[in-house]
């Protein structure tokens, strides 16, 4: 009888991760985001708070672009923090710096990417994957709902985090990505780690979409009305 082949690592990824996929793009903050239920203060914040994020996980990958494992994933292409920066002075103006403040949640989720980075490449990988190739698929469904609810000029400035100009076919990106990450070279004990570091930067970011939610209850029509 000749045994199965073993399954990819990104197809384990992906099928082990999912639940918490859909728990995240199903959170309360981004259905009235997504939904028209709040205004662009909201988005603003939100935009912030991946300021921070990004900021780590791109500190990051300077210290291990010759690392074995991570190296093949630190791709200049993906980098968004220029982009960020550049959202975030179209939606707060030059000096928004001076006044952007990471929530608890993100900060003990930039903490873990920091980490990650420093002590456990293999790890970083699972930060970098849920965050990026996130981008380049879901991301799109905020960009477009950005332009249409606010205003902002299509793929200009307030929503160029979400553009990838460097990368003109994201489904074939995602492809060589996805096989980067079946050619990895860790034992099935790492694997099992890093699937369970997918799960717990999903559940990091979960935690900042909670705390956003806090800070912006939806608009009522009867409030406005």
């Amino acid at each position: 009888m000749t045994p199965s082949a073993p399954t990819p690592f990104s197809t384990l990824i992906r099928t082990a991760s999912q639940q918490q996929h859909v728990e995240a793009e199903n959170s309360t903050f981004m259905g009235d985001l997504l939904g028209g239920r709040l205004g662009v203060a909201a988005y603003a914040r939100y935009t912030e708070q991946l300021w921070f994020v990004y900021r780590a996980l791109e500190e990051g990958a300077r210290t291990l672009v010759d690392d074995p494992v991570a190296g093949p994933f630190i791709r200049p292409e993906l980098m968004r923090t220029a982009a960020l920066a550049r959202d975030l002075a179209h939606l707060r103006g030059p000096d928004w710096r001076d006044t952007a403040t990471p929530l608890p949640a993100t900060t003990a989720y930039a903490a873990r990417v920091t980490e990650c980075a420093r002590s456990w490449p293999a790890g970083y990988v699972a930060h970098h994957y849920t965050r990026y190739l996130g981008d380049l698929s879901g991301g799109q469904i905020i960009r477009d709902r950005a332009e249409r609810t606010w205003g902002f000029a299509r793929r200009g400035d307030g929503v160029r985090f979400y553009v990838f100009e460097e990368i003109p076919n994201p489904a074939a990106f995602k492809r060589s990505y996805r096989e980067l990450l079946d050619a990895v070279r860790v034992d099935e004990v790492e694997r099992r780690r890093v699937v369970e570091e997918c799960g717990r930067a999903f559940a990091m970011n979960t935690a900042v979409f909670g705390e956003l939610a806090e800070e912006f209850p939806p608009r009522r029509e009867a409030e406005v009305g």
